[in-house]
């Protein structure tokens, strides 16, 4: 019989939210995290925590939920089956800071189970992930973060790393632009047990990748946040902040199955920046940062 791990991953993501948002307050030092809950109508709800208008943060969330029931059409579809129960809780962040020589962050950790007519688990698998997009290009931040999820991943197989930061490049590409979100990172989905990890090995290897978020990205942000910058330099920021709303809105499959799934619209929408620029047919200036940053962004690199 397989065993659920729904009780046991809900209570971490509840320890790593309350951990998480009080470094970040700190971090700030003068906005507070604002918490909403929400229930929602088909069982399940969450734990929305948004800060605003802070010292470093323009907008953040980070937030906690888990939804159960009878599975939507939409997943219906996707897994080819009649009918099925599902459960799945994860977390989710965004921190969108002020100031643009300090990166974008998202990171997602999340469980999936879904359950035959006796309620036994016929499937589960963990999923996830973090990734860092820069405005303005430091290669010492992309190789600290990366080498924290490298670090992070090899505790667990050395095979980890560059296979989920390969996912990474791929899921995190704008197509419609040939350019990839940022600079990556990992992603992992459907970890699944298997012959050589126990659904217990998938569980310690996505709450070592969760646990080592603040790692990965609180020094980037100490050392960048006191930089002064220009209005160019904001603008130029707000302009990649509408390419990563693109990504989110257009290809996103978080996005979408919060969507698909009758999920809480607030808290799905939390990710998005709180200001954004549409320039037409915008391109940076030859030989400048603006103009080294989109050329790794085409061709994405390995930073460790």
């Amino acid at each position: 019989m397989k065993v659920s791990f729904k009780d046991k991953f809900y209570s971490y993501i509840e320890k790593l939210q309350d951990t998480i948002t009080s470094k970040l307050e700190e971090v700030d030092g003068v906005a507070t995290f604002q918490e909403d809950l929400w229930k929602r109508e088909e069982g399940g709800g969450g734990r929305t925590r948004v800060i605003e208008n802070g010292k470093v943060f323009e907008k953040g969330g980070v937030n906690i939920s888990k939804v159960f029931g009878e599975l939507p059409e939409a997943l219906r579809k996707q897994f080819k089956v009649k009918e099925g129960n599902f459960f799945a809780c994860g977390l989710s962040l965004v921190l969108h800071p002020i100031n643009p020589f300090i990166p974008t962050v998202h990171a997602n950790w999340r469980y999936f189970e879904m359950y035959d007519e006796e309620g036994n688990i016929v499937t589960q698998w963990f999923g996830g992930g973090q990734d860092l997009t820069p405005y303005y290009l430091f290669d010492e931040d992309a190789t600290h973060f990366h080498q924290t999820c490298k670090t992070a991943c090899d505790k667990h197989n050395a095979d980890f790393y560059p296979k989920f930061k390969k996912v990474c490049d791929e899921y995190f590409w704008n197509a419609h632009r040939n350019e990839a979100r940022g600079i990556g990172g990992l992603f992992f989905d459907y970890q699944k047990e298997t012959e050589e990890f126990s659904i217990e090995d998938r569980f310690n290897f996505v709450t070592e990748v969760g646990n080592s978020f603040l790692e990965s990205y609180v020094p980037i942000v100490e050392k960048r946040k006191e930089l002064t910058f220009t209005r160019a330099q904001k603008d130029w920021q707000e302009i990649r902040r509408g390419r990563y709303v693109e990504f989110n809105l257009v290809h996103d499959r978080g996005t979408l199955f919060g969507l698909k799934t009758n999920g809480r619209i607030e808290s799905i929408l939390m990710s998005l920046p709180p200001i954004v620029q549409w320039k037409y047919n915008h391109l940076p200036e030859e030989n400048t940062e603006e103009e080294r940053l989109i050329k790794v962004l085409e061709t994405p690199k390995d930073w460790v």
